[in-house]
């Protein structure tokens, strides 16, 4: 993309309106990547604590991203989305794409580290741990199926996280709300099983059976 085609399409989509392209897997996975290196930085900046990061390792390549479900995890993810998001890269890489089987990475979006230093585009990892290999040979079926989910976009990617950061900072508030409820009714419940606990025990008491005989003793007297 030539630089009039950027500023074009910055004055049309906004600073943060990249070009992405959206795919599903077979089990409905969101999928998306960015139309080169300029998009890959803003999808850097803008993606998720729950996307999953793939790459061909040690080559140049697209930067895709599949956003994983509630209460999925990157290990826990089934075998045919992490296969379809390795060749879906693959395709998308001009030296990985002429190879019969490539290294496939995969990370957290929250494992990437973007350095000061760093070309546009390029990224590195807070903790080598937790990376994932995978090597995989050309399927070109797979990469068919894939494509014809295809869905080219303009998102505003800023406005995007902001929306699901306040979404999530809201189930926050109100999962601490009801936490902070059910424990004030639990020390109610608490305090009026102390209080009725308390009172059989005077009850039960020598003092509450001394005042009583002594009370008798005054009515006999009076008496």
């Amino acid at each position: 993309m030539c630089i009039r085609d950027r500023w074009y399409q910055r004055r049309v989509h906004g600073d943060t309106g990249a070009m992405v392209f959206y795919f599903v897997s077979s089990d409905g996975h969101l999928i998306y990547m960015g139309k080169d290196k300029y998009e890959n930085e803003t999808l850097l900046k803008w993606g998720w604590p729950e996307d999953l990061w793939f790459h061909v390792d040690d080559l140049s390549s697209a930067h895709v991203y599949l956003r994983l479900k509630p209460g999925e995890t990157m290990d826990t993810l089934n075998e045919t989305a992490v296969e379809e998001c390795c060749q879906l890269v693959k395709a998308n890489s001009i030296e990985g794409s002429k190879l019969d089987r490539v290294k496939i990475v995969y990370t957290m979006f929250t494992n990437l580290q973007k350095r000061g230093d760093m070309d546009v585009g390029q990224v590195g990892f807070k903790s080598e741990r937790d990376r994932r290999y995978r090597t995989i040979e050309k399927n070109r079926e797979i990469v068919k199926a894939m494509m014809r989910t295809k869905e080219e976009k303009y998102p505003d990617l800023e406005a995007e996280r902001l929306r699901r950061d306040a979404e999530e900072k809201k189930v926050r508030v109100e999962a601490f709300k009801k936490q902070l409820k059910e424990k004030e009714e639990m020390e109610r419940k608490k305090k009026e099983e102390d209080d009725l606990r308390s009172y059989k025990d005077f009850m039960n008491s020598g003092e509450y059976n001394s005042n009583r005989e002594g009370g008798k003793n005054l009515e006999d007297d009076f008496m």
